[in-house]
């Protein structure tokens, strides 16, 4: 465990999975054991939803002394690939938790259900059904109507096992057979109206390859899983409610150790899709970079943005549980991940569009080193020097020719003090041929270095700047929400939730100037800083020359 995490070890408000925990131990269930476990299917990264169910896991393992499991639910080889194995992996330490030895895949358990689908046949509660998905569907029924039996439901055990074997061995096509769970075909639950246990696909598998033509269904190896593993509390979010009295069934009919499962609200944020599926075409259309693009709400997206595991596990907290369908504003989101780099990144200047300024009463080849903090928040993090010379630069936003009342950055005849610096006065505005501003004139007052002036005068406005002599130039990518309405996926007729895309979600500004000591900063995200008056920062580990960050301030 990272230090940081120590949050998670404070005692939390009984909510309703923490009180039922607690009555479970109480009673002496399960040997009063907490079993937990977080089971991503890795056919895509992990999201900030999943960020809320990790945290919960992990984090109610840790409150009541148990352990928890990262198992990868690996049942579909159409879907899934060791990239996204080895991603989940990454985003879970970087989170901040450790399942130790407890790394688990359902792929490690497919002949245990293979064996336990033959019991079934055996008992008469299982059989090979010819229906393709397509009729399934068709037979299914639905809410106010009852489903029909397949023609193949009552096929004798016998021949259910010499069927079944002949899938395994892979001499049926794709498609043409499954093993379906004799249940209930007109149960108001549609989830147990003859579900598939097992499907034919001729796929290799990233871990098995191509020892098996038969794979289970999700619903199938999922409580099973559980249950080799000893879990006691199995934690899902409410789309699996209605899947719960499948998930007994199976347990209850296999005679093994039943968990208890226990649905939550999954975490959904405004401006922003919750849904692999959909974060796949963002990818496979080209309307995002990758997976880890700083816009996508993927964990490793978010960290490559500058977000830190602190704020977002902070997050997971304040949005707590419940047990209806809320949406979150993406407002708490920043306001947790501004909460937490406010304390520790330290602070620097740049300038995102500069505009040159020649001071002409500062002498000729000299410089000053002026003294500016590293971060106002933390009295450890001390000072560092800055240079100042005759030509610096601005921020061509912090100038206007012809200011508005109530303007207090820099216009012509207008005064404003440098961030750590000088009081500065504007006298000259240079334009090049086509009347654009290329360069100011100004003047300074060297008594008032550090913003103390001999006739103890004050002004308003301060703006950030660097010295031309040393800046350095870096490319930065200033990040927005992707979509530019609230609920993207709301199903407006004729819109997609494509057609909501922000087209200002990235600027690029090619030339900034930053101050040299940004140089010192570590690439990748562990460093994050604050350009001042500007945003949060992070150097971008596919570039040297290149920032991203977290989100612009107004």
């Amino acid at each position: 465990m990272v230090s940081d995490t120590e949050e998670c070890s404070e005692e939390k408000p009984l909510d309703f999975i923490r009180a039922k925990i607690k009555q479970d131990q109480a009673s002496g269930k399960n040997d009063r054991r907490v079993h937990t476990r977080f089971p991503p299917e890795p056919n895509g990264y992990l999201h900030l939803g999943h960020a809320k169910s990790i945290c919960l896991n992990f984090g109610i393992a840790k409150e009541f002394n148990g352990v928890c499991n990262l198992r990868l639910d690996d049942t579909n080889p159409t879907a899934e690939k060791t990239e996204y194995a080895e991603a989940i992996m990454k985003d879970v330490r970087w989170l901040g938790f450790d399942w130790e030895d407890r790394l688990f895949h359902a792929s490690d358990y497919f002949e245990q259900f293979y064996e336990w689908a033959i019991q079934l046949i055996d008992k008469g509660k299982a059989y090979v059904c010819d229906l393709n998905f397509e009729e399934m569907r068709a037979h299914r029924g639905n809410l106010t109507e009852p489903g029909k039996a397949s023609p193949c439901r009552n096929r004798s055990v016998e021949e259910n096992l010499s069927l079944l074997e002949k899938m395994k061995k892979g001499e049926f096509p794709e498609g043409t057979k499954t093993l379906r769970a004799k249940i209930d075909m007109s149960s108001p639950n549609l989830n147990l109206r003859d579900p598939v246990l097992y499907r034919i696909i001729g796929q290799t598998h990233p871990k098995t390859g191509d020892h098996w033509k038969i794979y289970p269904s999700y619903d199938f190896a999922h409580g099973q899983s559980d249950s080799l593993e000893g879990i006691t509390h199995s934690l899902c979010t409410l789309e699996f409610e209605h899947h719960r009295p499948l998930y007994d069934w199976f347990c209850q009919n296999l005679n093994i150790h039943h968990p208890q499962q226990i649905e939550f609200a999954r975490l959904n944020l405004n401006y922003t899709v919750m849904s692999k599926r959909k974060m796949l075409r963002l990818v496979e259309e080209g309307h995002v970079r990758s997976w880890d693009d700083p816009r996508m709400p993927t964990l490793s997206g978010m960290r490559r943005r500058g977000f830190t595991a602190r704020s977002i596990r902070n997050f997971c907290d304040r949005v707590g549980l419940a047990k209806r369908e809320n949406v979150i504003e993406m407002e708490l989101l920043e306001y947790c991940l501004r909460d937490d780099l406010n304390k520790q990144a330290v602070r620097r200047l740049g300038v995102l569009n500069p505009l040159k300024v020649t001071i002409d009463n500062y002498p000729e080849d000299h410089s000053d080193q002026v003294d500016a903090v590293n971060n106002p928040e933390d009295p450890e993090a001390g000072m560092r020097p800055i240079s100042f010379s005759k030509q610096i630069f601005i921020d061509r936003n912090d100038f206007m020719e012809e200011p508005p009342k109530k303007y207090f950055r820099l216009a012509p005849g207008k005064e404003v003090r440098l961030k750590y610096a000088f009081y500065i006065t504007c006298k000259q505005v240079i334009k090049d041929s086509q009347g654009e501003i290329v360069e100011l004139i100004c003047s300074y007052d060297r008594e008032s270095r550090g913003g103390d002036t001999a006739d103890g005068r004050k002004v308003k406005g301060t703006i950030q700047w660097v010295d031309a002599k040393s800046a350095i130039s870096c490319r930065t990518h200033l990040y927005d929400r992707l979509f530019s309405v609230p609920n993207p996926d709301d199903g407006e007729e004729g819109k997609d939730f494509i057609d909501h895309l922000n087209p200002e979600s990235l600027t690029i500004h090619e030339d900034a100037l930053v101050e040299p000591s940004v140089q010192e900063l570590s690439v990748g995200t562990g460093n994050p800083f604050q350009l001042e008056r500007v945003g949060y920062f992070c150097i971008d580990p596919e570039s040297d020359r290149k920032m991203g960050n977290a989100r612009p301030e107004s």
